[in-house]
């Protein structure tokens, strides 16, 4: 069996067994495969693609490429929940806490941001004190204690991801749906949880831009963790425009505090409630999704969930004294956005503001970059909302001084018209 055999063979679009994908993992990890024969083969996929039993079989293969987290020693089911990346996607910090306050465990490693997307990382090292780099030991006690921990992917994790992904960034190969899925699956798999929810996000700030390439991918990884044993379940979820009305790191924490006490944002609050409700179903935990939501609503009323937050910032070495605006603190200079038209708020662009918050130093553009955890985007008025001359439509926090590229691109961010047409949020759910 030769590299070459094996690129050959995808180029003329045959199917590759298990034995040629094992070969091509083992040995590009321990550098026998070199990087430009690599790219000939990420090419020959992302061309002619891969079925189901391909795309499982590689997915297997990059998670056994490093360390698995084994969840053995954690008492109770095992959740988690991923999200394909969003703008104001501060879901994690409230739906972790939702499904810990249910008695779930929850075990996850989460990432940084790039680009336009924020990081769940980001948002929790923004607290003063927290520490997401706990060590093995201290993760599973921490969960076993308390239910939850949310912690930095380790180093071990999935190496040929990490590979791979370098190589497709340079060799224009991210957009291929095996690969994105392999991708995703190897690490959550990884993780050692056993029940996961996916948030596939769709539209302008999604990295699937329709619904047909985002259900596709979903149930591709749907399909791939019931292969592998897990229970899956993907919920397709609108990115056309910011959850909440927070972006960046610190603001968005304190958006997630008031959902987690009840209040906060009506479209936040619905894909939480639904993600978290959807979840401890597909877990065992409620015997119908009705009496699920009802009691992820009520542990939201309740204060289960702050609760639950509040501990884990707490066993984290967090302080959760300092949770607000003085504690978290803002970026020195404010700058206000004002419209220039009266009308509706018909459509507000996710990725504009996305990239806008990122340019004021809520995000990083590679992931050497260092970001302002105190610089961000407030929303003062989102679609299907009126407006007249004057109003304030949102508030930019920086430290940085404001760009014309910048005023530019936030103000073309909003689309002021005669009336909108109200879109679904969440668009469909992926089961096995």
């Amino acid at each position: 069996m030769s590299i070459v055999d094996i690129i050959e063979k995808k180029r003329d679009k045959k199917k590759l067994s298990k034995a040629e994908i094992n070969y091509f993992i083992t040995n590009y990890v321990n550098g026998e495969i070199k990087d430009y024969q690599a790219s000939a083969l990420l090419m020959a996929i992302c061309i002619n693609g891969m079925d189901e039993e391909e795309t499982t079989i590689l997915t297997e293969a990059m998670l056994n490429s490093g360390e698995i987290f084994d969840l053995s020693k954690i008492d109770g089911i095992k959740v988690d929940k991923h999200s394909t990346g969003g703008v104001g996607d501060k879901v994690t910090l409230i739906v972790g806490p939702l499904l810990a306050s249910l008695g779930l465990k929850v075990a996850k490693m989460s990432g940084k941001g790039l680009g336009h997307t924020g990081g769940t990382i980001d948002k929790l090292e923004g607290i003063p004190g927290f520490q997401t780099n706990l060590n093995k030991k201290q993760f599973i006690n921490q969960v076993n204690d308390i239910s939850l921990s949310i912690i930095g992917q380790t180093g071990n994790l999935v190496p040929a991801d990490k590979m791979l992904y370098a190589l497709r960034d340079v060799t224009a190969t991210v957009n291929s749906i095996p690969l994105i899925a392999s991708s995703i699956m190897s690490k959550k798999l990884a993780s050692g949880a056993e029940v996961i929810i996916l948030d596939v996000k769709v539209g302008k700030g999604a990295f699937m831009k329709t619904v047909k390439e985002a259900e596709e991918l979903a149930k591709l990884m749907v399909k791939i963790g019931t292969n592998l044993g897990r229970k899956v379940i993907a919920i397709l979820t609108s990115m056309n425009y910011p959850l909440g009305y927070s972006i960046g790191n610190n603001l968005e924490v304190i958006e997630a505090l008031a959902s987690l006490k009840g209040k906060g944002a009506s479209d936040l609050n619905k894909i939480s409630i639904e993600l978290s409700a959807r979840l401890a179903h597909l877990a065992g935990k409620f015997k119908t999704l009705d009496e699920a939501r009802l009691n992820v609503e009520a542990n939201l009323i309740n204060n289960k969930a702050l609760r639950s937050f509040l501990a884990m910032v707490e066993a984290q070495g967090g302080d959760s004294k300092k949770l607000d605006i003085e504690g978290l603190k803002l970026a020195e200079k404010q700058y206000q956005i004002k419209a220039k038209a009266k009308g509706v708020v018909s459509a507000l662009d996710s990725l504009k503001i996305g990239q806008a918050a990122m340019l004021l130093g809520a995000g990083r553009k590679t992931k050497e970059d260092e970001i302002d955890y105190t610089a961000g985007i407030i929303l003062h008025k989102k679609p299907g909302d009126r407006v007249k001359v004057e109003d304030i439509l949102c508030n930019l926090y920086t430290n940085k001084e404001l760009t014309k590229e910048i005023k530019d691109m936030v103000e073309s961010s909003f689309v002021i018209a005669n009336e909108h047409k109200e879109e679904p949020l969440i668009i469909k759910i992926i089961e096995s």
